[in-house]
């Protein structure tokens, strides 16, 4: 049995070589697939000690891509133990930067963090139709739909976004979360979204009170 305090503190500081150190012990001890599971958990405590010290000025922008690549392989190590199992969703989400913007780091960061609280997240990239949106909604049932930009001109693509939702709708089956730069409470009212982040860590919390 391993010593979840100390991965848990290890993800938490970043220290990569200990993480894989004591996740490649846990493995090699041929651990059930429940046990696994407490391995990841593990990790995504960690990874929300993470974004409690980036919340606090502590850690950066650098500092939460390196932890997302750090959980990815994480679970990479586990996948062997893990099975068809693995852990309960926490829900099913599609993300993606809006139409006319090409920006995805904060993205990216939403996205390793969303799938270390347990999230299913389906990434459309940058760049992204209204259309691609309500068609991957409608394909996997996603329960959440996440939508960023950086640049001004995001706003109304993620307007007429929300706008098409309605058209097709599916608005009341899902609850939209936008995030960047420009958003602001005015902008999530004009917008029509259910919630607003310019912090990754706090959007995460705000997606896991939608399923509680």
């Amino acid at each position: 049995m391993a010593d979840w305090t100390k991965l848990t503190q290890a993800v938490g500081e970043l220290e990569e070589e200990r993480v894989i150190e004591i996740l490649k012990e846990f493995v090699a001890g041929n651990p059930s697939e429940a046990e696994a599971g407490e391995a990841v958990a593990a990790c995504q405590k960690g990874m929300a000690s993470v974004g409690e010290l980036f919340e606090t000025g502590d850690y950066f922008v650098g500092d939460l891509i390196f932890a997302g690549e750090l959980l990815t392989e994480a679970i990479d190590i586990l996948k062997p133990v893990l099975g068809s199992g693995e852990t309960k969703k926490a829900g099913s989400m599609v993300i993606g930067t809006v139409h006319g913007d090409l920006h995805d780091i904060g993205k990216n960061i939403f996205k390793s963090m969303a799938e270390a609280a347990g999230f299913e997240v389906y990434d459309l990239g940058i760049d992204t139709p209204t259309q691609a949106f309500i068609d991957k909604v409608k394909e996997v049932n996603a329960q959440i739909v996440g939508m960023s930009g950086v640049l001004t001109l995001a706003l109304e693509s993620m307007k007429d976004t929300v706008e098409q939702f309605k058209e097709a709708g599916l608005r009341d089956d899902v609850k939209v979360i936008i995030g960047g730069n420009p958003v602001t409470k005015e902008a999530c009212e004009h917008i029509g979204a259910d919630a607003f982040t310019t912090n990754a860590a706090e959007g995460v919390k705000i997606i896991q009170s939608w399923t509680v």
